[in-house]
C-alpha cells in the first residue's frame, strides 16, 4: 500500500517557522517530482512548491518565494517544506504529492497524495 504521510504542522505565531516532512512508503518515488499544495475551506487546492526528481530544480508560488524552501532526500523517500516568516494567510491544510510528469503547478498532474497536515498562523 502506497502512503504519503505529512507531519510537522501546528500552531505558530506570525513570523515563526515550521518544517513539514512527508515520508513515503510502499514504493520508491525517486523518479517522481514532488510538491506541496495547500487548501483552505471553501477554496481550491493551490500550488505551493515543487521539486524535480533529482532535486536540481525547484519551483515556488509567488506568495511563498523567499520564505519557503522545498527539498528532498531520495534515500529516505521524503520531501520537506521549510516555512519561515510565516503569515496568517499561510494558514491552511498542507498536502504533499508525487507526480510522474505534467505541469508541476497543476493538481491533476499528481498521482499520489498525503492526507494533509494543518498549519495555523496566529497574528
Amino acid at each position: 500500500q502506497v502512503q504519503l504521510v505529512e507531519s510537522g504542522g501546528g500552531l505558530v505565531q506570525a513570523g515563526g517557522s515550521l518544517n513539514l516532512s512527508c515520508p513515503a512508503s510502499g514504493r520508491s518515488f525517486s523518479s517522481y517530482a514532488k510538491a506541496w499544495f495547500r487548501q483552505v475551506p471553501g477554496k481550491e487546492r493551490e500550488f505551493v512548491a515543487a521539486i524535480s526528481w533529482s532535486g536540481g530544480r525547484t519551483y515556488y508560488a509567488d506568495p511563498v518565494k523567499g520564505r519557503f524552501t522545498i527539498s528532498r532526500d531520495n534515500a529516505k523517500n521524503t520531501v520537506y517544506l521549510q516555512m519561515n516568516s510565516l503569515k496568517p494567510e499561510d494558514t491552511a491544510v498542507y498536502y504533499c504529492a508525487a507526480s510522474e510528469g505534467g505541469s508541476y503547478y497543476l493538481v491533476t498532474s499528481y498521482d499520489y497524495w498525503g492526507q494533509g497536515t494543518q498549519v495555523t498562523v496566529s497574528s
